[in-house]
């Protein structure tokens, strides 16, 4: 299944924040293009090399600073982790969590997550993560929402039968949309099967910055685990 992401989803928002710092800058500059997503079509073995055509691929869409990516990266060395982020200092941010921990299980793609999607086999995926996407919480603006048919029609012909998709949000307006477009679907199915699990932060499930300022604020926070049907 291949489709036109431009007909789903387009970026919206600034993709630079401020200005960056000389070390900053040098790891765009030489640590990036090692560990950038190639062009063209894409599978483990076109991301991580030949010896590694069996590597089961983890996808995380919108990594901000990639606290959560070089965590999993640590904990799951032998799964390929690619990370899908716009905003240039989230990706310089990943840079520096990799480069620290001598990362090499990783891919980082700056720009939209349905480039990356859209170039994967169908069933390529083991598992993918959605935390804290921006919420756009305005009605007129909800189409911009990563949870809405036409990207979850993608993700889930890309996610393998009994795949695991999380998805983490700590704004009241994304999760009841969540719910709601996730309740539509017959091609994923809601795991929980108490509160514990949706209000509670399952032991794999590394923190993040945003979910840590979140709970500075007394937000709640919500952590659903999906898995695909089939």
């Amino acid at each position: 299944m291949t489709a036109d992401p431009t007909t789903l989803r387009r970026l919206y928002g600034r993709q630079q924040g401020h200005k960056l710092r000389i070390g900053q800058a040098a790891l765009v500059e030489t640590l990036l293009p090692q560990v950038a997503v190639p062009a063209g079509p894409l599978d483990a073995t076109a991301l991580f090399g030949t010896g590694d055509a069996a590597r089961p691929l983890w996808l995380e869409i919108g990594f901000g600073s990639g606290e959560h990516l070089a965590a999993q990266a640590v904990a799951n060395p032998d799964v390929g982790l690619i990370g899908a982020e716009p905003f240039l200092n989230g990706v310089v941010g990943a840079l520096g969590h990799l480069e620290r921990g001598g990362l090499t299980n990783v891919r980082l793609h700056m720009g939209d997550a349905l480039d990356v999607l859209d170039r994967l086999p169908d069933g390529g995926l083991a598992r993918a993560f959605l935390l804290h996407p921006d919420p756009w919480p305005k009605a007129r603006h909800a189409k911009r929402r990563f949870v809405n048919p036409g990207p979850l029609d993608l993700l889930a012909a890309k996610l393998a039968p009994g795949a695991e998709l999380r998805i983490g949000t700590d704004h009241a307006v994304y999760c009841r949309h969540t719910l709601m477009m996730m309740a539509r679907r017959t091609d994923f199915i809601w795991t929980a099967t108490s509160r514990a699990d949706w209000e509670t932060r399952p032991a794999d499930w590394p923190p993040t910055r945003y979910e840590a300022k979140a709970r500075r604020q007394g937000h709640e926070v919500w952590y659903f685990r999906f898995r695909r049907a089939g």
